[in-house]
């Protein structure tokens, strides 16, 4: 690695907002309110999600949140899980809840997630948020997207008139990415370029970008060949990969080869440790505000 390039922690930053909120929620008690509480259905038993649950039960116990996972059978009916939400969506001392995806075969993830109250979508994925978000009204963001706007504007990485290069072009990332970037408003004004599987000419792109953001979910896809010297690189895949050295069995890789990457990009983030946990940052601060809706007339702040 140059002397120029820098690691965007992710892991200290998103400690740094953890204790924002903590800060929050023992204002809020002091007050007589009731600690937020967030909530996780759990449906069957994928290893990476079980992980990912754990994860953010972990957070919430570390910020004062009230918390609780709703597990329930791989084989469970999508009219039951309707209820499920809508049970959620109705009991008031529930601030935030999200449905981890993704689900099995048999439901259809578009009715679950459209049937969220939007005052309660803590993942930012109902139309409802994600219409604001286009419209630059307030709303809640996707947690990924927030997370990674939060690590730019703490490390102080300039956006405004910066050519964004987005791989990927999914709901929960690519597309809620480009949005965001290219809104007038910081971190943004960038001019952004989304590109994905039918892009032509990926490699041109990729070389022009002053910011690259890898959201494809393949290991190593983006090499030394795709990255202009001294772009900030962010990565946020993260897939399990085979490894028989490990006790685990795998390995996590994200979608940038670090090793190759790293020596020509001014700021860089590593996996793990880089976009995951700001990733269940923006879910906290996401819950945190749904929570500071109930008490309009309260200074919390």
């Amino acid at each position: 690695m140059n002397d120029q390039a820098q690691i965007l922690d992710g892991k200290a930053l998103a400690s740094e907002i953890r204790e924002e909120v903590r800060g929050y929620v023992e204002r809020a008690v002091r007050q007589g309110h009731r600690p937020p509480k967030l909530v996780a259905i759990l449906v069957g038993n994928d290893g990476a999600s079980e992980t990912y649950v754990a994860a953010k039960a972990q957070d919430c116990a570390e910020v004062g949140f009230d918390s609780e996972v709703i597990r329930l059978s791989a084989h469970v009916s999508e009219q039951e899980l309707l209820r499920v939400v809508r049970s959620l969506n109705e009991n008031p001392g529930v601030d935030g809840f999200i449905v981890q995806l993704p689900l099995p075969a048999h439901i259809d993830e578009q009715k679950i997630l459209f049937s969220i109250d939007p005052d309660k979508d803590v993942d930012g994925f109902h139309p409802v948020n994600v219409g604001k978000m286009c419209l630059g009204l307030s709303s809640f963001l996707p947690a990924t997207p927030a997370g990674i706007l939060e690590m730019l504007e703490r490390t102080g990485v300039e956006t405004e008139g910066k050519h964004v290069v987005v791989i990927g072009r999914s709901n929960i990332v690519g597309r809620p990415m480009s949005i965001l970037l290219s809104r007038n408003a910081r971190p943004g004004n960038a001019t952004v370029t989304l590109c994905h599987s039918r892009s032509v000419h990926l490699r041109a792109h990729c070389q022009s970008a002053d910011i690259l953001v890898a959201a494809l979910g393949r290991p190593g896809f983006v090499g030394r060949d795709l990255v202009k010297p001294g772009a900030v690189v962010i990565d946020v895949g993260i897939t399990r990969v085979a490894d028989a050295s490990r006790k685990s069995g795998f390995r996590l890789s994200g979608d940038v080869d670090f090793e190759a990457v790293a020596p020509v990009a001014s700021w860089i983030t590593p996996v793990p440790g880089g976009v995951g946990p700001m990733t269940r940052a923006g879910l906290l601060t996401n819950t945190r505000r749904a929570h500071q809706m109930r008490f309009p007339n309260t200074d919390l702040e």
